[in-house]
């Protein structure tokens, strides 16, 4: 947990980078575009950040945490993305869900 400016703690750490809709514009037409074989991750810039942290001190997880949940926040929600998107494409899926009928 970080401190805000009044010193008292908070949830967000400073220096972790906040999960942005990261699935619209240009990564989203990157993902759009690319080739069926290939692999990508809109998740790359928060795993490398984690990478570097644990660089930076020495493995030790524990200093990392913040980077670590940002990038499995990243992932969820790129996922929950993905179904819905896919959901709305599908022959069956893009009528009524479960809950509206």
């Amino acid at each position: 947990m970080g401190k805000d400016k009044d010193g008292k703690a908070s949830d967000k750490s400073t220096s972790t980078p906040e999960v942005t809709d990261q699935w619209s514009g240009p990564t989203a037409t990157r993902f759009e575009n690319k080739a069926y074989s290939e692999y990508f991750d809109p998740c790359q810039d928060a795993a490398k950040r984690s990478i570097r942290c644990l660089h930076r001190n020495g493995g030790e997880r524990a200093m990392c945490t913040d980077f670590f949940q940002a990038y499995r926040d990243c992932k969820e929600q790129w996922q929950n993305a993905r179904k819905e998107a896919r959901r709305k494409s599908s022959w069956f899926g893009g009528g009524l869900d479960k809950r509206d009928r």
